[in-house]
């Protein structure tokens, strides 16, 4: 008698194939300074690291329903990092890296505090507000360079160019792959089904026991040290750091953007959206503030018409994942012999 045994499986053999793709995309990304030359490894790294901010965003609106457009606040941060703890203490610049994400971390703990009181659009327009505030305070303050900013060109002195570049790439490698690795690996624990039957339905979520503000703090808090880590690093490739630059709201666009015309709430979304992103600035830039009207109309038709953005649509159509982290319950066949 034939009877039908479930098991439970995650991994697909796009799954497979992704994760084979990834290590040789990771590969190549890795060993770029010796083959590469300085002007593709600064891409290199410019993609990276706004992937990873991609990601951050992604997880806070897309897995954490936290619709935030304040995040340039901690990217701001993160770069002023620099400014304290490598002009002022004399730290490594890329030391200052992971030390940026523990002070973003531990700035978002009360600005936490302040904007969780608030829901949907206040919630938004609160971010806004909180990001502006950071701005103004350094902006007045006259230490750290006031409004006019300051240069952070002695933070690398003495690094060797060829190094400085190559670890400013690995560094990059490390926060867009350890932040895709990181939703990934999140997704799939049972901290990850929590998240997002957060995003769901609090009320549904709430009556299984799941603590929903345990899980936006974690998931605002988390996105935040991610932003500060990428901002102190955007700014060691740049040596110049001011407030308008550092507070600009083109970074939360930037994020917006990506992981809209990606797809919100998948992993795969925001390295499309991230390429895409690319491509586009790529052949537009040349065009002025055309570049910016032909990515804000994108943005829109994207949202009007592929809500899902690219990679939802391709893997409702396809059943396409690359990063598996649903359940999936397979029944095999098994033949059981009659007395």
């Amino acid at each position: 008698m034939n009877t039908q045994t479930p098991s439970v499986e995650r991994s697909t053999r796009a799954s497979q194939a992704g994760l084979v793709l990834a290590l040789l995309v990771l590969l190549a990304a890795t060993s770029a300074p010796w083959w590469a030359e300085r002007s593709s490894q600064r891409l290199m790294t410019e993609i990276l690291y706004t992937l990873a901010l991609a990601q951050m965003w992604n997880l806070l609106a897309g897995y954490g329903g936290l619709l935030s457009v304040g995040q340039q606040g901690f990217v701001g941060l993160g770069g002023y990092c620099l400014v304290v703890l490598g002009l002022q203490f004399g730290l490594n610049p890329f030391l200052i890296v992971p030390l940026a994400g523990v002070v973003t971390a531990l700035v978002a703990i009360p600005t936490a505090a302040v904007l969780f009181r608030l829901r949907g659009a206040y919630f938004a327009v609160g971010t806004w507000v909180v990001a502006e505030v950071f701005r103004l305070i350094v902006a007045n303050t006259a230490s750290v360079g006031g409004g006019s900013g300051t240069s952070i060109t002695q933070t690398v002195t003495g690094i060797p160019a060829w190094w400085r570049e190559s670890t400013t790439l690995w560094l990059a490698i490390a926060l867009g792959g350890g932040a895709t690795l990181a939703v990934y690996w999140l997704l799939r624990s049972r901290h990850g089904l929590a998240l997002t039957a957060v995003r769901d339905s609090e009320h549904a979520a709430e009556s299984l026991g799941v603590s929903v503000a345990r899980m936006k703090w974690f998931v605002y808090i988390a996105a935040a040290a991610g932003c500060g880590m990428v901002g102190a690093l955007i700014f060691i490739t740049k040596l110049r750091i001011a407030p308008e630059a550092a507070f600009s709201m083109d970074w939360t666009a930037a994020m917006f953007f990506v992981v809209i015309i990606g797809g919100i709430g998948t992993i795969e979304g925001p390295i499309v959206g991230t390429l895409i992103y690319f491509v586009l600035r790529q052949f537009l830039s040349d065009y002025g503030s055309w570049y910016m009207i032909v990515l804000g109309c994108v943005a829109v038709a994207f949202m009007l018409w592929i809500p899902r953005g690219v990679w939802g649509l391709m893997s409702s159509r396809f059943d396409l994942h690359f990063f598996a982290v649903q359940r999936r319950v397979r029944f095999a066949s098994t033949q059981e012999k009659q007395p």
